[in-house]
């Protein structure tokens, strides 16, 4: 498995997610969007796009959402996320191609059972 964990330490469900697969003995990989030397590209962006819409991404209830006054505003999501990636809903989970949003514990086991019953 190659597991990529995209979120913030100040997350609950970032750390849970770490949590999820150190409990089980799987490596990931950690991107801390709140470092700014660890940010998503637009080549990573485009990638995961490909599986979950961008609208998707954009966490609508988050303080920076509310506190930049985006409910009320026409904008291009992947010119903000970019340029504001505490916008992120988190975390971000990618196993090769596979991607989810949230903590999504299901998922990850459907994944991590069928990575062994292909061995």
């Amino acid at each position: 498995m190659n597991i990529q964990i995209i979120g913030t330490n100040k997350s609950a469900d970032t750390r849970k997610a770490q949590r999820f697969f150190s409990e089980r003995g799987i490596k990931y990989h950690f991107k801390d969007l709140s470092d700014k030397k660890q940010l998503l590209t637009k080549g990573e962006l485009n990638n995961i796009t490909q599986i979950i819409p961008i609208e998707d991404l954009l966490d609508k209830e988050s303080k920076e959402y509310t506190k930049r006054n985006m409910q009320f505003m026409v904008i291009n999501y992947e010119e903000e996320l970019l340029n504001n990636q505490l916008l992120f809903r988190i975390p971000i989970v990618r196993n090769g191609r596979k991607v989810t949003v949230g903590y999504q514990p299901e998922i990850w086991k459907e994944w991590i059972l069928s990575e062994k019953n292909t061995k």
